[in-house]
């Protein structure tokens, strides 16, 4: 199973400085489910925490004071991680993103790719947003947010957003003693009381707490993604969560992974431009197979790497559509040509496919 796990500054950290004891249990944890054979994304807060106990006196109160914390403080969170993680054996990857990275087809699957080649390496990607470099234009906004757009980002089966709460109550339980936990939310849209218990939808105060989870709960399910909040003080917990079982809120997903996948790749605003492929790259294809650059026949159009493009058959009709892992003017070059010749020809090459089977849909 795919997992991401969004760890946020409640659970990371204590009195203000890394909260060690608890992350040495989350990489007990952690690495006996990769061992057992999950692949998973740690998203970590405590960055900004790690950087002000550097400092010491420096509050974040502008963006410019975040942004040095952060560069300051994200070392000393790798580097934890990498101590942590190494006693299981494990090694970990640091992954910084911004929303530029997740909305440019290039760069998506840039990042995409990228995430691949780790868990096929049997590497953890410890994801934070780039801070030192992120303006307000790009900015993700909060590491739930972030969660969920990288859950989309490899097709996750779960997002477990770990918290200092045990879920999503129908009120404050910090203010009502009544308040009720609320198991599963499995609605087609998330019903505005919850929104509304939980501080409003798109107001002003999505800074954190459970609103922003909700928010991230809402865009992952629609990428085919299960959401469980849960509470992080047990890393315990998450085997039991991964499971179906322990106390925390389920958010149904709205579609499989690969249907939202699909739906994404299909919504390329691009026609008319991509390749025709030989019989035998349409035979491989039909069998469920990658399209590599030995079977482009011929280039129509221009595009660039990462853009959607068609597939037709030899005669001209549509067969596929998917993400171009070359753009056209290096594809006009190696096409027709074996994986060896590639990096001869240019100098370099991202692989042997064309298409990866993963982003490509039959038509």
């Amino acid at each position: 199973m795919r997992i991401v796990i969004k760890l946020g500054s409640s659970t990371v950290t204590h009195d203000g400085a890394l909260h060690a004891p608890r992350l040495i249990d989350y990489a007990k944890t952690l690495s006996a489910l990769m061992a057992a054979g999950h692949d998973l994304v740690l998203v970590s807060s405590g960055a900004v925490a790690a950087g002000r106990r550097v400092l010491g006196t420096v509050d974040p109160h502008t963006v410019a004071a975040k942004q040095m914390l952060a560069a300051i403080g994200q070392p000393h969170l790798m580097a934890l991680y990498a101590e942590l993680f190494g006693h299981y054996q494990l090694r970990v990857a640091q992954v910084l993103l911004t929303r530029t990275d997740l909305e440019r087809r290039r760069s998506y699957l840039n990042a995409r790719h990228t995430f691949e080649a780790l868990f096929r390496h049997r590497v953890l990607p410890v994801v934070n947003e780039n801070d030192t470099v992120a303006t307000e234009e790009i900015r993700v906004g909060d590491n739930d947010q972030l969660s969920a757009l990288v859950a989309g980002l490899i097709d996750a089966h779960m997002l477990l957003l770990m918290t200092d709460q045990d879920g999503l109550f129908d009120k404050d339980p910090r203010s009502f003693g009544d308040a009720r936990l609320l198991p599963k939310i499995d609605a087609g849209e998330i019903p505005e009381a919850v929104w509304k218990n939980a501080g409003g939808k798109g107001g002003a105060l999505g800074t954190g707490g459970m609103l922003t989870k909700l928010r991230a709960a809402d865009i992952a399910r629609r990428a085919g993604t299960e959401v469980v909040i849960a509470n992080g003080a047990d890393p315990a917990l998450i085997p039991r969560l991964i499971e179906g079982d322990g106390r925390a809120t389920r958010f149904s997903p709205l579609a499989p992974p690969t249907d939202a996948r699909k739906r994404y790749i299909l919504g390329g605003l691009r026609t008319g431009v991509g390749a025709a492929i030989d019989a035998g790259a349409v035979a491989a294809l039909a069998a469920g197979k990658s399209l590599l650059t030995v079977g482009v026949a011929k280039v129509h159009g221009e595009f660039g790497r990462g853009d959607t493009v068609d597939v037709l058959s030899d005669d001209g009709r549509p067969i596929a559509r998917g993400l171009a892992n070359y753009d056209a003017d290096d594809l006009r070059r190696i096409a027709g040509r074996r994986s060896g010749d590639i990096e001869k020809t240019l100098g370099y090459d991202y692989g042997a496919e064309f298409i990866h089977r993963d982003d490509l849909v039959l038509l």
